[in-house]
């Protein structure tokens, strides 16, 4: 499926989207209230140069290739989709709403074929109209190899996705993808996936002129669909520049309030650099924003003691869990005893700090985030208060034959783009000593630890891990990490436990065929209690953003479906 960690980067580049990377509203009153920012008329004026500071390279600028979901970030000022997530902040930004089309889709009776329907009036930046045939040709060009680099849903969701090579080498295009006139375009599917919806939000639903196609160059001056086009793209997306696309109608798009006349979006910056210049905010930099740098624990010490400063932090969440991942096949881990144990024994309230406080992560008891869209049911199967439970941890390693205690090897990653690992880890080890678990720590750099914990052949016993989701639905997030279908022997293996329980995996499939995403998502919720119970992890903590932007920035908007601040909603002094 994918690595996590990168999901995190892409998905909110936050993801610290994907990195570092969660639930309650995403900002409160006093973060979002434009109102509340310091100077001058706060009232959203169109006009002006948004900059856009961030961390990750805006590398591959290409529909096919981008990893994003729901809208949120730099991608969508560009290209609009099937569908995308409601612009609002909190928990009501987490549900999906049409885009291109008229509706979220219309499913036939098992969730096997989908189809939508595109507004009237849609057009490209040249002023030529956007037609059902260009969002298959956009489609069907993400399939290919040199195009690769986006979501793999529809390889595995379209009849005939898996053998399917892309437009270049397969000029017979899909099958499963009918387009019967300029406005209708249907799907089929191999099997029910009612949170189709979800996926069409993703960029490879976005519209592409087969005519003005150039191939792995279309990245330098994508068609744009969206409010903005790029003009200049240099260095392979280290710096953007996007200025008005004057057929993009506000009329057919109720999402994109595209209030800047220009952005500029300026990446591969360091963290620091970013928060320091936001910090200062003068020049440019007082009307920009960031969408995947994160406040650390230095700096946002510094901004709360700063009555200014602080008045300028937007707070996210994203579905989003740092967790500790038991591999049953290696011993002593194969004793359900033994993973208890260490459920009982783990210390929330040292773990909490050594991520940076409870301002940046929020203690976790449940494998989904807590977050209603997920699905989210309280539940604590392994009860140990806020410091540990290290007395009936001891209880249970007794039962397990090891009364005098055990030493084990904890795998972490020395980056930290992993949510400061080292110091978690350090964290976790003085908890179990506690218990009287000798923990010896394993550090290693990110790729080889990345290749270690996700090859079925080499993933040790006993490990630091995360997850973040696609889209906020209990469905891309139990899924990989549970389905006993989607554990791979031979490549990149998400399902850490090797859980493989037929029950699962039927109210996986059972869930899969629901349209009601709310009734979805209290199945996922019962469902997540169900696996938890197998202690197959100990979950840890959902990470927070704290996040700067400039004194002339207004209408922050920040929602559940990425945490990330939304570009499209924000208007400058």
């Amino acid at each position: 499926m994918r690595q996590p960690s990168l999901i995190a980067r892409r998905v909110a580049a936050a993801s610290v989207s994907l990195v570092v990377a969660a639930g309650a509203a995403a900002c409160g009153p006093k973060d979002n209230d434009a109102k509340g920012s310091s100077g001058g008329d706060a009232t959203p004026h169109k006009g002006g140069t948004l900059t856009i500071l961030n961390s990750n390279p805006q590398q591959d600028f290409d529909p096919a290739r981008l990893y994003t979901s729901g809208g949120g970030k730099v991608p969508s000022l560009v290209f609009r989709t099937l569908t995308t997530r409601n612009r609002e902040n909190g928990a009501a930004g987490a549900k999906v709403v049409p885009d291109l089309a008229t509706d979220t889709g219309r499913p036939d009776k098992d969730a096997t074929v989908w189809t939508y329907t595109l507004k009237e009036g849609l057009k490209y930046e040249d002023g030529s109209p956007i037609t059902s045939a260009d969002i298959k040709y956009g489609i069907e060009r993400s399939f290919a190899p040199e195009l690769s680099g986006g979501a793999p849903y529809l390889r595995d969701w379209l009849v005939g996705g898996a053998d399917y090579q892309g437009p270049y080498k397969d000029k017979g295009g899909l099958d499963s993808i009918e387009t019967p006139d300029a406005r209708t375009i249907v799907f089929h599917l191999n099997k029910p996936e009612g949170e189709f919806p979800f996926l069409a939000t993703q960029t490879q639903f976005a519209p592409v002129p087969k005519a003005k196609d150039t191939g792995t160059k279309y990245e330098q001056h994508p068609i744009s669909s969206g409010p903005y086009k790029v003009v200049k793209n240099e260095n392979d997306g280290e710096r953007l520049t996007l200025e008005r696309n004057t057929y993009w109608s506000a009329s057919t798009d109720a999402e994109r309030k595209a209030y800047p006349d220009k952005i500029d979006v300026r990446s591969g910056l360091d963290s620091s650099v970013i928060n320091q210049r936001l910090s200062a905010s003068q020049g440019a930099d007082a009307a920009a924003v960031t969408t995947d740098t994160n406040l650390g624990p230095a700096e946002l010490a510094k901004v709360t003691g700063d009555k200014n400063l602080a008045a300028r932090v937007g707070t996210g969440h994203f579905g989003y869990t740092n967790y500790i991942a038991f591999n049953p096949n290696v011993k002593p881990f194969d004793d359900i005893r033994v993973r208890q144990a260490i459920s009982y024994a783990i210390d929330r309230s040292s773990v909490v700090n050594a991520a940076g406080g409870s301002s940046l992560a929020e203690a976790a008891t449940t494998f989904l985030p807590n977050q209603k869209s997920f699905g989210y049911t309280p539940y604590d199967l392994f009860p140990a208060g806020k410091t540990g439970d290290p007395a009936k941890a001891k209880e249970l390693l007794a039962q397990a034959g090891f009364k005098n205690g055990l030493t084990v090897t904890l795998t972490h990653s020395n980056s930290k783009d992993f949510e400061t690992s080292p110091e978690i880890a350090t964290a976790i080890q003085d908890a179990l000593k506690k218990a009287g678990i000798t923990v010896k720590l394993q550090g290693l750099e990110e790729n080889d630890y990345s290749d270690k914990i996700h090859n079925a052949k080499t993933e040790p016993g006993f490990f630091l891990a995360h997850w973040g989701a696609d889209w906020p639905s209990g469905g891309p997030f139990l899924a990989p990490i549970f389905d006993g279908r989607q554990i791979v022997k031979d490549g990149a293996n998400f399902n850490t436990g090797f859980l493989n329980d037929k029950s699962v995996n039927d109210e996986i499939d059972a869930i899969n065929k629901l349209t009601d995403l709310d009734q979805a998502a209290k199945r996922w919720g019962a469902l997540d209690k169900k696996i938890g119970e197998q202690a197959l992890t100990v979950p840890l903590f959902h990470p927070v953003y704290k996040r700067l932007y400039g004194k002339d920035v207004r209408n922050i908007v920040i929602s559940d479906w990425d945490g990330v601040l939304d570009p499209s909603q924000v208007a400058v002094k």
